[in-house]
């Protein structure tokens, strides 16, 4: 998923998709321990992607804090 297509998402969206990235990157790492993980660029992958997701909650918690507190 692209940074514009992440930017795009709710809040909701953005925990949904965590989640599930977070899932299938426990099963790959299950199958790289068993060594059955065919392509071990997938996890590096899945947790850059958790780090893109996880930055933008960042920033849009960031900008919506100060909005409240007016």
């Amino acid at each position: 998923m692209k940074l514009k297509e992440i930017l795009e998402l709710s809040l909701q969206e953005l925990a949904a998709r965590k989640h599930e990235l977070r899932e299938e990157s426990f099963h790959l790492r299950i199958q790289q321990q068993s060594g059955q993980l065919e392509k071990p660029s997938q996890l590096r992958a899945i947790r850059r992607e958790i780090a893109r997701i996880e930055t933008v909650l960042t920033q849009k918690k960031s900008k919506a804090a100060p909005a409240a507190a007016k």
